[in-house]
């Protein structure tokens, strides 16, 4: 990639790379133990709620003292994007209307933006993309995560002149997990909820990986960067292993478990029966090509890829991705080269909202990972046909009737801010519809 030959040039000229942080958790701080090991490259600024936890972040991934005392903490995002000393803006809150609100800002402000934060991506990262390449700046997903991975994998595919046949990642999934809720969430991960809060785990955040919709949040990412398709009745976790994916996921026609060739899908380390599945995807990403012609497919064999019986469609696979270790390929891409790692550019995916039990009118809403609703990936054009409410939307608004477990709620089922920044900003989705 020749990153890091780039960054010399900057070293040379005495122009470091310098970064804003907004939101100091897991992710933000695994990217904070990497910085002081890139030459080059500077962290200015951190905005965190709490600037106090996000100082003891950088003390507890081995920042200096002097490190410390260089970079300036803060509580406003909006502040931070402001700043003339910061070139890239991360954004890794994890809250959708927020992000939302720090990536106009940096865009405003003519600075890059990098999204961990895939939540408001999904929600309206089309537009932000949009707006972002009006103004000259880039909008790019966070390599690490697995919406970049995946989208880098799906670009090598094509420009190596192969179809994808299907792309995604791996998770542990059962059809009962749509049913957890924080309260049950840590013996899923072999934990006491004791442990988990002597780790600073949150419950609602790590819920949302193990109820889907995350999975579904990430999958909707990947088909609106990639220009991928979202199956019809949402993400159908079949349990596979490595040496499998291209026997699964291909379509039903040719033996397989996919609707068509194009698909976007997440397959389980898990049988139903709970077992585990052989060499696992859990931590991985993966992509299944499909040849051109008959020459390709022999020469798949050729070169031991472990292909379908029909010898036609073959799979790649990353087995781990290191998140924040790696978001510094992002941030480098976006200030030396102009380029995102992955970028929503129409809209395909929506991952909307299902009651996760009987809920009343009036009762308010408490997003993915909570204990009344959770997130299902459907196309774009079903999501708009019956008026689903994105997940996204989902924080805090509440019920106008009733409804029943399993049912999925739509816009007019809730009383939305009619004001709001991320409402208009989707509005400005819904017209790029792939």
């Amino acid at each position: 990639m020749n990153l890091y030959t780039l960054l010399q040039t900057r070293i040379d000229a005495d122009r470091p790379v310098r970064a804003g942080v907004i939101g100091a958790g897991k992710f933000g701080s695994m990217f904070l133990a990497q910085v002081p090991h890139v030459s080059g490259l500077e962290v200015t600024a951190i905005a965190d709620l709490s600037p106090e936890r996000a100082e003891s972040s950088c003390r507890a991934v081995g920042w200096a003292s002097e490190t410390i005392e260089r970079t300036d903490f803060l509580e406003s995002g909006v502040g931070l994007a402001e700043r003339d000393d910061v070139e890239v803006v991360i954004e890794a809150t994890g809250n959708p209307v927020v992000g939302i609100r720090h990536a106009l800002a940096a865009i405003e402000h003519g600075k890059h933006i990098v999204m961990v934060n895939v939540e408001a991506d999904v929600l309206a990262g089309p537009a932000l993309a949009k707006r972002a390449s009006s103004a000259g700046v880039v909008y790019s997903m966070a390599y690490g995560d697995q919406p970049a991975l995946v989208s880098e994998m799906v670009d090598w595919a094509r420009a190596c002149g192969f179809q994808v046949a299907a792309a995604g990642k791996g998770t542990k999934y059962l059809p009962s997990f749509h049913e957890v809720t924080p309260n049950n969430v840590w013996q899923h991960y072999g934990l006491t909820s004791e442990e988990a809060a002597d780790a600073g785990m949150n419950p609602q955040m790590f819920n949302s990986f193990l109820d889907g919709t995350k999975s579904a949040i990430e999958m909707c990412a990947i088909a609106n960067a990639c220009d991928l398709n979202v199956p019809a009745a949402g993400l159908a976790f079949p349990p596979c292993g490595a040496d499998d994916l291209a026997q699964v996921l291909r379509p039903v026609a040719a033996g397989g478990a996919l609707e068509a060739d194009g698909m976007v899908e997440v397959v389980s380390s898990l049988q139903r029966d709970g077992s585990e599945v052989e060499r696992d995807l859990r931590w991985g990403v993966y992509v299944v090509l499909k040849a051109q012609n008959d020459y390709a497919a022999r020469c798949f064999r050729q070169y031991g890829l472990t292909t379908d019986t029909s010898g036609q469609y073959a799979a790649m696979y990353k087995p781990f991705h290191l998140i924040g270790l790696e978001l510094g390929i992002s941030v480098l891409n976006a200030a030396l080269r102009g380029e995102p790692t992955g970028s929503a550019r129409v809209f395909r995916g929506d991952a909307v909202t299902i009651a996760k039990r009987d809920l009343a009118a009036g009762e308010a809403l408490d997003g993915e990972g909570g204990y009344t609703i959770w997130g299902k990936a459907i196309p774009a054009a079903k999501s708009l046909a019956e008026g689903c409410l994105p997940i996204g939307l989902a924080h805090g608004v509440r019920l106008t009737r009733n409804m029943i477990k399993g049912e999925m709620v739509r816009m007019a089922d809730v009383a939305l801010n009619e004001e709001s920044e991320a409402l208009r900003l989707r509005a400005e989705v819904e017209l790029l519809i792939g």
